[in-house]
């Protein structure tokens, strides 16, 4: 553990090695237990290389390993799932000499008494939980955070637990989930949402009430505290400072934190700098705006919901051309079922056109982002997802910003927007990639002739 720690920076040793569990060397495999096949397929990814390093360093010979992973959903009590890994990867051995590491995380802390607070009433939206949260690529990572964190309040690294994304994008269902989920297992715990805003308001009015000391036994109490929107706090000194001594006190008793923002914790502006460091004590998990297929999903579950059968070419059109956030996915739904019902009309493409017209305005020739990663990847032979990793291989860079620029050009979508779609990259890299690109255009006849014959085929394959 130690030869892994001052190889990789705490943040990424607290979240992505603390969790695992050693259970036991056999000859020359060696077995340990991770929390979800996302888990396992992050290790694998990311660290190989340097745990088979030090793997050699240690045994000084060549070992097979294999992980048992938790189900994913799991109740009260652990389902362990045994995989072989076909690589030598997930984890090296404990050092003997190292053994408390070979156990369990312990937070060995004593409980918080509740002094005279009030009793809770969570204000869960018992709408919004994990079986009906539509998982695709761009929520996955955030999502099984969110599940790891449910099923072991305050006994995970990962405390707080951070979600940002964009407006719209399913960051306040997947807090309430969380919520839900616990109550659901644990009927004894005390689960509290709120959003920044009410705790701000709470705290004025304990203020204008000479309550200070009754606000913060009350906030101080829960098991599991809930905060939407934190970027509100901003400007706030005195709220900040009340929060601050809230975290501290129930980070300190091992009580699970969970936080939204609209943007990273480092991003936060007018926000204490020692807030923001608490902020970054956990995990930060960002929510991207859905691809196509789980935009279709998310339609499918809805219209399933209200009952309503949509067909393949109905929902394939709302979901091409629906593309920045669910809200407005949900919205158009909502007015497409509305519209049939109030004019008496079938639901066809034609409504669908018009509602989404009336929404949207004119999708400007119905060019996606999406459409504009596929043709280019497909164009440049490289795999879509690398247009969303962080590789700074030259032809990726190269095939991203060609990307970025088509999407300026051709959609109506914000910097902001596009940036999202790119793996959450900020506006001002979208501005850089359309300069660079439009830079090389002026003197590179190649580049130029590329970009324009990527164009034309975008506009062709939407006709």
């Amino acid at each position: 553990m130690a030869a892994i720690r001052t190889r990789v920076n705490s943040q990424s040793f607290k979240t992505w090695f603390e969790p695992i569990v050693p259970l036991h060397l056999q000859g020359n495999e060696f077995c340990i237990q991770v929390p979800s096949q996302f888990f396992h397929e992050w290790l694998e990814e990311h660290y190989y290389s340097l745990i088979v390093e030090i793997l050699t360093q240690i045994l000084r010979k060549e070992c097979a390993l294999s992980c048992q992973i938790l189900s994913e959903e799991k109740e009260n009590f652990p389902i362990a799932t045994e995989v072989a890994l076909t690589s030598p990867v997930v984890r090296l051995p404990i050092n003997p000499l190292e053994p408390s590491m070979a156990m369990p995380i312990s937070l060995d802390r004593p409980a918080i008494k509740p002094q005279g607070s009030a009793s809770i009433t969570p204000t869960l939206n018992p709408r919004y939980t994990f079986e009906n949260y539509i998982k695709g690529e761009s929520n996955q990572f955030a999502r099984a955070a969110a599940l790891a964190v449910a099923n072991n309040p305050g006994g995970t690294s990962f405390n707080p637990l951070v979600i940002y994304g964009g407006v719209g994008l399913g960051k306040t269902h997947l807090v309430h989930a969380i919520g839900n989920h616990l109550i659901q297992t644990d009927k004894t715990k005390r689960v509290l949402y709120t959003s920044s805003e009410k705790f701000t308001v709470d705290f004025v009015e304990a203020i204008q009430k000479d309550r200070i000391s009754d606000f913060s036994n009350f906030y101080r109490s829960v098991d599991l505290l809930i905060v939407d929107d934190i970027q509100f706090f901003a400007g706030k000194e005195k709220t900040q400072d009340i929060f601050f001594h809230t975290f501290n006190t129930l980070h300190h008793f091992g009580r699970q934190i969970v936080l939204s923002s609209d943007r990273p914790p480092k991003e936060l502006k007018g926000v204490n700098e020692r807030l923001v460091s608490r902020f970054q004590w956990g995990l930060t998990a960002d929510i991207q705006p859905p691809d196509l297929e789980t935009r279709i999903a998310i339609l499918r579950k809805k219209s399933g919901d209200d009952g309503i059968d949509l067909s393949h070419d109905v929902v394939e059109f709302i979901a091409t051309n629906v593309t920045s956030n669910i809200r407005e996915l949900e919205g158009c739904l909502i007015s497409l079922l509305a519209r049939a019902s109030l004019e008496t009309r079938p639901i066809n493409l034609d409504l669908a056109k018009e509602v989404v017209r009336s929404i949207m305005g004119e999708v400007r020739a119905h060019v996606t982002i999406e459409e504009i990663q596929r043709v280019v990847c497909e164009q440049l032979k490289i795999p879509e997802d690398l247009l969303r990793a962080k590789t700074r291989k030259q032809e990726i860079v190269n095939a991203r910003q060609i990307s970025m620029y088509l999407a300026k050009e051709l959609t109506n979508s914000s910097l902001k927007t596009i940036g999202l779609h790119f793996g959450g990259r900020d506006h001002s890299t979208v501005i850089h990639a359309y300069q660079t690109v439009e830079d090389s255009m002026n003197v590179d006849s190649k580049q130029r002739a590329l970009v324009l014959q990527l164009r034309s085929k975008i506009e062709l394959s939407l006709r």
